[in-house]
């Protein structure tokens, strides 16, 4: 089976302040979509900036066959959200939110204005997986990078706005990982060995930073080092990125003021990450996905066709 997880990039029907100004753009946009989902052939995708549910179901309606659909009932401030396109039956296992009850509300803005929840929600699923057994994916879309300053700029005021705005932005994207590993927690349930558990989304960090290294438990153990073949106790909370195991010039699912950057990531447990036959971004067999660079105001690409984003995904054999 392929799974993955993809950025749709503003998935708006026309007409709102957010998506196409017209029907023709829309059209576009949702082709392009169909076309790469049509090429990938994922059995089950994690997706993100789902900003209308009767857009995804026109999207659906242009794939081959009957897609299951599961989205998040919790939106952000621009109603986007994470969700599912399953060629199999899924069963809902969360849509969650809050931040552990041990961690404090983090500030937000100059204000003082404090959150104690994920800005959107993390919806978490069980399906059939590669080897007919359960699987349990969480998607989710943590704070992204792209800073929003007060009464809707794009621009700071100062470079002292700059610092404390991102500084604001990471203090949440840290708490909605911290709230994303409780949740991969019970999907782990302590048997990492024995669960085919996967944790996908746009995390909107890279490999190394410091938020996405929450989301995987126990250190040592990954991929390339001398301790992943070797079993641990670890290995029952663990959760591998199947970033080194993307071809090296395919490394990147977004391009940011000209800089390749790998902000969406799929995690595995101990038991899939060990049966992975190959993972990629954009379609397989394509070698590195073409994409435009995006700069700091996500305004500029209203109404463009496809996404800003590549999926990402791996082949799971039974």
């Amino acid at each position: 089976m392929l799974l993955g997880t993809w950025n749709l990039e503003n998935l708006y029907r026309p007409g709102g302040p957010y998506g196409p100004e017209d029907e023709a753009a829309y059209e576009a946009k949702l082709a392009a979509l169909a076309a790469v989902i049509t090429e990938l052939d994922p059995t089950l995708l994690g997706v993100q900036e789902v900003g209308d549910p009767e857009a995804l179901k026109d999207l659906a309606g242009m794939l081959d066959d009957d897609w299951q659909l599961a989205l998040s009932e919790h939106a952000d401030s621009r109603g986007i959200r994470v969700g599912f396109l399953s060629r199999t039956a899924v069963t809902v296992l969360a849509d969650a939110t809050a931040f552990p009850a041990e961690l404090r509300p983090v500030q937000v803005d100059d204000s003082g204005g404090m959150v104690t929840r994920a800005g959107r929600g993390f919806l978490a699923v069980e399906a059939v997986g590669a080897g007919g057994g359960p699987l349990r994916v969480a998607v989710c879309h943590l704070k992204s990078k792209l800073l929003s300053y007060p009464n809707g700029r794009f621009q700071p005021r100062d470079e002292g706005e700059r610092a404390r705005y991102g500084t604001y932005a990471l203090y949440r994207r840290a708490a909605e990982a911290t709230a994303l590993r409780a949740l991969a927690d019970e999907l782990l349930d302590g048997d990492g060995q024995g669960r085919d558990v996967a944790v996908l989304g746009d995390l909107n960090d890279e490999v190394q930073a410091a938020t996405t290294q929450i989301l995987l438990g126990p250190p040592g153990s990954e991929i390339g080092t001398p301790g992943y073949e070797k079993a641990d106790k670890g290995d029952a909370t663990r959760l591998w990125d199947v970033a080194p195991l993307i071809p090296p010039g395919q490394r990147y699912s977004r391009v940011n003021s000209g800089r390749r950057e790998l902000i969406d990531h799929v995690l595995l447990s101990h038991r899939l990450v060990h049966r992975v036959t190959a993972a990629g971004t954009g379609l397989p067999g394509e070698g590195p996905p073409g994409l435009p660079s995006v700069g700091p105001d996500p305004a500029e690409r209203r109404g463009a066709p496809g996404s800003d984003h590549a999926p990402v995904w791996v082949r799971i054999g039974g």
